[in-house]
């Protein structure tokens, strides 16, 4: 549930793992006002004092790097714990990929599996990049409409890898559901698609191993450097047939297994599971697997990142285990997706840029009433525990961007600083914190949010009310259905992206979904039952 905070409101608890992996390309430049600050060794008794970078006096969108005041007196204190809203960074997309096949196939998902922060990631804003392995921190706004409510948008990014130049190897273990439910077209086949794929793109000196699951787990090829094994690699994936039923605890226990036998030092050492996640033999719940991937990725570094197919998708269970195994999940549902996946993002992304990275964004209770962080419920992160580099955070890679959206209602008539965003991450290598920081203020939300000139923000605020509606609604100034699938056809037809396009697409399929007309708008009240019961050149891809 979204947290409503007010100045009476308690401190935000929470520890979760987390893990972000972009893997949407780059999209329209945003509106708005930003700025971008950092914070280095230097500032360590400010940062180990539990002070943050207060926001620009003049409310401009300026940050103060060093955490010092304008007039050189003592670091500002941190704001009150309610306050201060932290979390782990995520840019998973599983739960849009498989919301929009659900709703293309006549069904409303079910509102635990809808997730407003992998619909916001699934579309990348254009921030600008570090010249550096670190973030951009950009913040900007606008007014939502209503009673004195904003959406105020944290966005950060990191350099994009560069194709031609040096990266460290990856050893990539595959998972592969081969169990009767995988025979469904759009499963299997789509799997075995996509592998052959990726083993085209990736480089000699890069490892691929391969283990199948279905009643058991058997490994069809220990961990291999591409170099001269394409055709052997080809031959396996072509081979793969579906038998029985899903045992997903011995498919990820042996490919596991197989990635700690093959394990490459220096390499981006990680697991792909592919499945449905329909789990019905072993362990079907998440909970007792975890600890073997929890383990593994202490003593190796072995992340996990979950690729869902299929009608039918384990959503929770799937996202847990990612989530424990410092990963990320996504969903394919055609060709093109997996072509995007397997062939224009895996490949660049094995580059981390960062580790455990959190993000703090801290209100000035002069100017802010109350807050609502929409999503990322399970990547809270106790406010205390944001520079606590023993609490997991998410791991970032090359070309990543990562969006959080939050409902802002400012006190009428107050102008100045209205929140501030710090970024903390480890470096891959040397595991040496780093920090930066960006502001805005009250003359950064004074643009009506769908006024023109701000297609990035709208998208981003199209895909936050659309979700919202989707698990219920609540949030301040949502439009309704079609306003919303208006909004996205005319950023489409601006912008001439395919997935924006898809994006209105959807929505409207929900407004017909959900069937009753309240007003002048359809609204998320009564009408269709929900799932299971009713029987590249593209900017923004």
């Amino acid at each position: 549930m979204e947290r409503h905070i007010t100045a009476a409101a308690g401190r935000r608890r929470g520890r979760f793992s987390a893990t972000v992996a972009g893997l949407l390309a780059a999209g329209l430049a945003i509106g708005g006002c930003g700025a971008n600050g950092e914070r280095t060794s230097a500032d360590r008794s400010n940062r180990e004092a539990g002070r943050t970078a207060p926001a620009a006096p003049d409310g401009a969108g300026t940050a103060n790097p060093e955490g010092v005041r304008e007039d050189g007196g003592r670091p500002s204190a941190a704001p009150a714990p309610d306050y201060l809203s932290t979390f782990a960074l995520d840019v998973d997309t599983a739960s849009y990929g498989y919301a929009r096949r659900t709703l293309a196939e006549g069904r409303l998902p079910d509102p635990a599996t809808v997730r407003p922060e992998e619909f916001v990631n699934s579309f990348r804003p254009d921030y600008p990049r570090p010249s550096d392995n670190g973030f951009s921190v950009t913040l900007d706004g606008a007014r939502a409409g209503q009673d004195g409510w904003s959406l105020v948008r944290v966005g950060l990014a990191t350099r994009a890898a560069d194709k031609r130049g040096e990266r460290p190897p990856a050893a990539l273990t595959f998972v592969v559901d081969v169990s009767g439910s995988m025979a469904e077209p759009g499963r299997l086949d789509l799997v075995k698609e996509s592998l052959g794929l990726l083993a085209d793109e990736l480089r000699d000196d890069d490892s691929i191993g391969l283990v199948t699951f279905s009643d058991a787990a058997e490994t069809r090829l220990p961990m291999t450097r591409v170099g001269d094994a394409r055709g052997r690699i080809r031959e396996v994936v072509d081979s793969l047939t579906t038998s029985s039923s899903t045992n997903v605890e011995a498919g990820v226990r042996a490919g596991y297994d197989v990635a700690v036998d093959g394990h490459r030092k220096g390499a981006t050492n990680r697991v792909v599971l592919l499945s449905d996640a329909l789990a019905n033999t072993g362990a079907t719940e998440a909970g007792t697997i975890l600890g073997r991937i929890e383990e593994e990725r202490k003593q190796y570094g072995i992340t996990l990142f979950g690729v869902g197919v299929g009608s039918d998708y384990g959503d929770a269970f799937m996202e847990q285990l990612a989530d424990r195994g410092d990963g990320q999940t996504t969903y394919v549902s055609n060709s093109a997706q997996a072509r995007k996946v397997f062939v224009d993002q895996l490949p660049a992304h094995v580059e981390l840029r960062a580790r455990d990275a959190k993000a703090q964004v801290s209100f000035d209770r002069r100017t802010v009433e109350k807050f609502r962080l929409i999503g990322y419920e399970n990547r809270e992160v106790a406010d205390e525990d944001f520079r606590n580099d023993h609490v997991d955070g998410g791991e970032i890679g090359a070309g990543h961007t990562v969006t959080a959206l939050y409902a802002v209602r400012t006190r009428a008539g107050a102008t100045g600083p209205v929140a501030t965003a710090t970024v903390r991450w480890l470096d891959p290598a040397t595991r040496a914190p780093h920090e930066r920081s960006g502001s805005v203020g009250t003359a950064g939300l004074t643009a009506d949010i769908w006024g023109g000139g701000h297609d990035s923000l709208q998208l981003t605020a199209i895909t936050a009310y659309f979700a919202d509606a989707l698990r219920g609604g609540g949030l301040p100034g949502a439009p309704g259905f079609r306003a919303l699938a208006g909004s996205a056809d005319a950023i489409a037809g601006r912008s001439g992206s395919a997935v924006v396009r898809e994006l209105a697409d959807a929505v409207r399929q929900a407004d017909v979904l959900f069937g009753r007309a309240v007003g002048p708008d359809r609204t998320p009240e009564g009408g269709a039952t929900r799932e299971g019961e009713l029987r590249s050149g593209d900017p923004y891809s």
